[in-house]
């Protein structure tokens, strides 16, 4: 599921994603994206886009999320 996930995040909104963190937890996952955009509201619709995308996975669920901006 995972794989798929990070696949369709890609694809679609042509992120960058990682699983950064316990990748030896079965029901848990840690990914990380990153994205280049030309200001940030732009990159913000592109991260709630792919928020929700994740969200209406139905096998998914975002415990936490943090966006850093530069």
């Amino acid at each position: 599921m995972v794989r798929s996930l990070k696949d369709r995040l890609r694809v679609r909104f042509h992120l960058s994603v990682a699983e950064t963190a316990m990748q030896d937890v079965h029901a848990r996952a840690e990914l990380t994206v990153a994205l280049v955009a030309g200001d940030r509201r732009q990159a913000e619709s592109i991260l709630d886009k792919a928020d929700r995308l994740v969200e209406g996975e139905g096998r998914a669920l975002i415990v936490s999320s943090d966006r850093t901006f530069y």
